[in-house]
């Protein structure tokens, strides 16, 4: 099997396990952007800045932003002045979405226990790494156009 089909199958693999989170979202009664698709319960642990997030999350700003508005919206966080930089706030869970974010965590675990038993943890941190350091590299590499095979 190729690297190239292995992504895929990382891809695909990906998709599905959104798709899966996005049931659990729909379970507590939010969207399917909701804060446990974006990760931002673990990320908004901290009050952070939706800069930081979007490179926390590997997303493109606006986007995240798109999300974090859409968010605010929904009653799940919050903005809050940044005392290090006057224009860009900060973003924090409100405790209906801590509350959201803790269900939807509740409903995850079952099924991550389901798909992720039998296998070594020693292959899960290695895939761990793997996706890191892919990750990583593709930041790197950032948007430079690939080079024409011809």
């Amino acid at each position: 099997m190729s690297c190239r089909s292995r992504l895929r199958d990382a891809e695909i693999w990906n998709d599905e396990f959104l798709e899966q989170v996005r049931r659990c979202n729909r379970a507590v009664g939010v969207g399917p952007q909701a804060v446990s698709e974006i990760g931002a319960g673990e990320s908004l642990a901290a009050v952070e800045t939706v800069a930081w997030l979007f490179r926390n999350m590997g997303a493109h700003r606006q986007g995240v932003q798109r999300i974090v508005n859409e968010l605010a919206k929904e009653g799940l966080i919050e903005f809050r002045p940044n005392p290090r930089h006057r224009r860009a706030n900060l973003v924090a869970l409100t405790a209906r979405g801590r509350d959201i974010y803790e269900q939807a965590d509740r409903l995850q675990i079952p099924w991550i226990n389901t798909i992720s038993k039998d296998i070594d943890p020693n292959e899960i941190a290695l895939a761990t790494r793997f996706m890191q350091t892919l990750r990583r590299r593709l930041e790197e590499q950032g948007k430079q156009e690939p080079e024409n095979g011809d």
